[in-house]
Parts: structure tokens; sequence; C-alpha cells
């Protein structure tokens, strides 16, 4: 259905508001991958004929346009399955190599699931590890960091930017920190590549972990950034043909390869204006919402965040029953890796939040197809589905919103 908004727009329902979790392929992206699934079937470790040296040399092409939104070298770009591949072959394959000297890893109790779960695996396997906490507003305390590592320290892995509360952690005195504690720094940049300056030699980054999805690009493809100079050394933890100079085997998927670099290459020319645009955005949305409703608490660092993510708090509201009462508008209670459990958010716990608290959240995310009209049908449909809840009445379709004031066929 198509309606039109009060800022004169139209809003196509249901309305997107869950970009952390994943954002729409651009159709730039799609054109670029195209020919890659049709007209150009090679495999790129195809080496005796045309098709196959066609399909390596756009492999290669895409691993430039990754390399260069972060401030890499080709060589350095290892394409994976996805950010949690690289988050694991990042933390799994250093401590398989370095683990007879090194046996400490460090990461942020508010880190993504995957950086946990890999870490809880390595507990296991006999390494020690340290889960630090944040500050309330969800940065990392520098100082904690500091008397945290010690002589056994081999890495400390700290989330970019949150997929879940945006907060963007301080990189670049991070990094400072481990280079001089001769530590690896790794971090998951999934939320971050395409939305901020990145430099990986800036900000001391050893392993990055990059998502195609989170940028704009096609599922089922990432990449992990790993240092050449000073050298860091992985063990690879998939075995087969010895594809990505032995890091990653397995058939590379040319057209996907390709679509995580016509990403980056959209993402890095657009960050500066799109930020902006974003942000006028965000800003409207919590407008809107705190104007209409008392008892909204925003979650996470004001300042130092995405432009396009804002998690609030609901008083007396439960986040399950807001987004059921509101079938047009996809928001999100939390991480879409861990949308399945019940609990209160590990992550918004670590920010100090009790239970109650933490079950009335929404994380509403912003991105580059978000519209001013989308963003005024959002602050109606939440004002009235939390006055309605608020009151013990059903919101469920019970009224069209004041925004929709004119339906289309």
């Amino acid at each position: 259905m198509t309606d039109t908004g009060e800022s004169g727009g139209t809003v196509r329902r249901p309305v997107y508001m869950d970009y952390q979790a994943t954002t729409p392929t651009d159709p730039r992206v799609v054109a670029a991958m195209m020919p890659y699934f049709t007209d150009k079937p090679g495999n790129p470790a195809s080496r005796s004929h045309v098709f196959g040296w066609e399909a390596e040399a756009a492999v290669e092409a895409a691993r430039v346009q990754v390399a260069e939104i972060i401030g890499a070298d080709s060589k350095e770009i290892i394409f994976t399955s996805g950010a949690t591949e690289s988050n694991n072959l990042a933390l799994k394959g250093a401590a398989a190599f370095y683990g007879a000297k090194k046996n400490h890893i460090i990461a942020l109790e508010t880190d993504h699931k995957c950086v946990i779960e890999a870490c809880r695996r390595l507990a296991g396997d006999g390494f020690e590890i340290t889960f630090l906490p944040v500050r309330a507003d969800g940065l990392i305390d520098l100082d904690r960091l500091g008397d945290a590592i010690g002589a056994r320290t081999l890495m400390v892995s700290a989330m970019a930017a949150h997929n879940e509360i945006g907060v963007i952690q301080p990189m670049a005195e991070i990094g400072a920190i481990c280079r001089e504690r001769g530590v690896l720094f790794h971090s998951d940049c999934a939320q971050a590549v395409g939305k901020m300056p990145l430099d990986v030699n800036r900000m001391r980054i050893d392993l990055m972990s990059i998502s195609a999805h989170k940028v704009y690009g096609p599922m089922g493809l990432g990449a992990l950034y790993v240092r050449r100079r000073p050298r860091v050394r992985l063990v690879a933890q998939i075995d087969g043909g010895g594809q990505e100079r032995g890091l990653r085997s397995g058939t590379l998927p040319t057209p996907l390869c390709v679509g995580l670099g016509e990403a980056c290459r959209l993402g890095g020319a657009q960050m500066a204006t799109e930020a902006e645009r974003l942000l006028a955005l965000k800003q409207r949305l919590h407008d809107g919402i705190v104007a209409r409703l008392d008892g909204v608490v925003l979650n996470g660092e004001e300042r130092r965040r995405l432009p396009g993510n804002l998690n609030l708090s609901f008083a007396d509201i439960e986040a399950d029953s807001l987004m059921t009462a509101m079938p047009d508008l996809a928001v999100s209670s939390g991480s879409a890796c861990t949308s399945a459990s019940v609990e209160p958010s590990y992550v918004l716990r670590a920010l100090g939040l009790g239970d109650a608290a933490a079950n009335s959240s929404i994380r509403f995310g912003l991105g580059r197809f978000t519209t001013e009209a989308e963003v005024d049908f959002a602050i109606e449909t939440v004002a009235t589905a939390v006055d309605g809840l608020r009151a013990g009445v059903s919101t469920w379709r019970a009224k069209p919103s004041r925004v929709a004031v004119k339906a289309k066929s």
C-alpha cells in the first residue's frame, strides 16, 4: 500500500527501518553482479580459458575496491562468507598460530554474538578470555583496557560501530594502545564500512571483519583484512583447495565478490553526504517521538554513533508488544543475530539497564533509501501504538495513521 504523508512524499507500506539487520541491495550493485550470473559464468580459479580469466580479473578488481575503502592493500583482503566467518577466522586462526606463546584474549561485553561465542569456544580450549565492561554510554574505558592487557595477551577485539546501539568506539586510541603493547587489534567493522571513515593504518587495525549485506551488497559474502606489515599469521579454519592465499579454501562466488566491491565503491563515494542526510533524518525521528511521548530514553552515547541508528526505551512498554502493534513499521528489539532469544538484550544490560528497560527498547535503523515521509510515518505510528498500549487498548490496525491521509492503489 502507498500513502501520501504529511511531509508531502509517498510512503509505501510496510516501511523498512531495520538497516542494521540488513540493507537492501543497491540496484547499482545488482546491475554490476548480473553479468556474472549469466553471461560470464567462469570460475575464478579456472586458468585455462577466457571465462576463468575474466572471473579472476573481476574478483581482483573487487578486492581492490574493498581494500580502498579501508586504506588497505588488495593483497590483505581475504573473501569469506560473511562477517561471522571473518570474526571466527580472525579469533580462532590467530589463537591457533600464536596460542603456544600468548593465550589471553580481550573482547568487549557488548561485542557481536559471534565474537562472544568464538571467545567462549576458545575458553573451552584453554584460552583465558576477558570480557571487558563498557561505560554506561556503551564506550570503552581506555584506562581499563590498558590495565587488562598483560604479558600473555594475544589480541583485543572491539566492534567499531555497534549493531544494536550504534555507538562508535575510539578506534585510533584502541589501536595505539594495542600497538604499543605488542597486541593484535581485531575489529568487527560490519556496521562501519561505508558509513564512517576507516583507515587500517591510522587506526592500527591488524584484522578487520567486513559484511557485504550491511553495506548495500549481497548476502552471503564478507571479507577479512589481514595485515601484512607487520605480518599477522593465521591458521586456516577451512581445508580444501587453498584459495585466498591458503587462508580460506572454497570456490569464490564471482558475482558476490563483484557486488561487495561495487558496494564499497558506492559507499566510499557518497559516505559524507549520506551521513549528513541520515543524521538529519535520525534527529527528526528522535525529536518527533520525544515531542509526542513521555518516558522515552536514548540508549548509547548520543554523539559518537552511526548517523542512522536510534535505540530508544519506552517506559511501561514491552518491545515485542510494541512491534506487534506496528505491523506496517519494520523495526527490531536488538541484534538480528539473537532475535530468537526471549532474554533481555545482553548489550543493554551491559550498559546498566534493568530487564524492564532492556525489554522496552526498540532499534530504528535508517539507511540509503529512507525518506522524510517514512520518518514522519514512523513517528505517528510509534506514538499511536505507544499511547494505545499504555491505555490498554490494542492498536493492531485499529485506525489508519494520521500520516496515511490518502490511500492510493
